[in-house]
């Protein structure tokens, strides 16, 4: 299968590794604005500066999205459009009715619609899902912590940290990888409750979301961009009293070690789903479906009776706005 790469930011050398390890996905085209971006490339693939100039050269089935958040939409719709199947970083889009519109698009025209959501494939994640499978007593509660300093993830890429580009701060950008973690163990999920607490700026640094399943299992979603360090680990809970834990970030010694096998889940995946004809477009919806909720609950101050109270106060340098429960 040959792919493209549209946008050669800080995640993309994560990409670029994973085709060495998947024989059968071979990356056969690359494009960025910038030329000193594509220069590593020269002599390798074909490089190009405009998605639309890629899609006019034919001989891709599959392209890999990782432009800023803002331009997903556009970039993506494009590509659809044109019948090739679209692996994009999480978020899908920046809004609700942008991700509506590219499942749309991919479903006219048949190609396969994909978000990447590198924890998904994390080793020690898989391993403590399996663990659930084998135990007995229910799922009762889960709670994914994503903790990390921004500015030390961003890099070269400043368009995290203006929220317009990134459509917004924490929630937007973590949030997903963390709700998708949840519906990965509980399923379907909705927003109960959320506190967003945000700066000087109006960027939202921190937040606590609790979410329900279907079944009645919680789970409580703790996000952090100002955390000294980093934190991505998931706690379970069981009905009889049993607490299982996995840390992401455990045995991949160094910053952004764990990514390197995540993203060769990543692209496998994406692979098998190109292949089968697979529509994948609903866990990027989703998880975009849940950001936005957090968002539109802001400023609400009555939470459910049975919903369990944020927890920390936020810092004096701070300004907290709770989101209260549904209603």
């Amino acid at each position: 299968m040959r792919v493209g790469i549209v946008g050669l930011g800080v995640i993309s050398r994560f990409y670029v590794a994973a085709f060495d390890v998947l024989p059968d996905v071979e990356l056969a085209a690359v494009c960025d604005l910038r030329p000193e971006a594509l220069a590593p490339f020269a002599g390798r693939v074909a490089g190009y500066p405009d998605h639309r100039a890629m899609i006019a050269a034919g001989g891709l089935d599959a392209v890999v999205v990782n432009v800023p958040n803002d331009a997903h939409a556009a970039v993506c719709a494009d590509l659809l459009a044109a019948g090739l199947a679209v692996c994009v970083e999480k978020p899908l889009a920046t809004r609700v009715e942008d991700g509506r519109m590219l499942a749309r698009t991919a479903a006219d025209h048949g190609a396969v619609l994909f978000t990447s959501f590198h924890r998904r494939y994390n080793d020690n994640a898989l391993a403590l899902l399996d663990r659930v499978g084998e135990l007995d007593s229910p799922l009762v509660s889960l709670t994914v912590r994503y903790l990390e300093r921004i500015e030390e993830h961003a890099g070269a890429d400043l368009w995290y940290l203006d929220p317009e580009r990134c459509g917004g701060g924490c929630v937007a950008d973590n949030g997903p990888n963390a709700f998708d973690t949840v519906r990965q163990f509980l399923g379907p999920v909705r927003v109960v409750d959320a506190t967003v607490v945000r700066d000087e700026h109006g960027t939202d640094r921190r937040s606590t979301v609790l979410l329900r399943a279907d079944t009645g299992a919680t789970a409580r979603v703790e996000l952090d961009w100002s955390y000294p360090g980093e934190r991505k680990d998931i706690e379970a809970r069981f009905a009889d009293g049993t607490v299982l834990t996995a840390d992401m970030l455990g045995g991949h010694d160094g910053f952004k070690q764990s990514l390197w096998h995540e993203y060769v889940g990543v692209l496998r995946d994406f692979a098998a789903a190109v292949r089968a004809g697979e529509d994948r477009s609903a866990d990027g919806l989703a998880a975009l479906e849940l950001v936005a909720e957090v968002y539109r609950r802001e400023g609400r101050t009555a939470p459910d009776a049975d919903t369990v109270p944020p927890a920390g106060a936020a810092p004096s340098a701070e300004t907290a706005r709770t989101a209260g429960a549904a209603s």
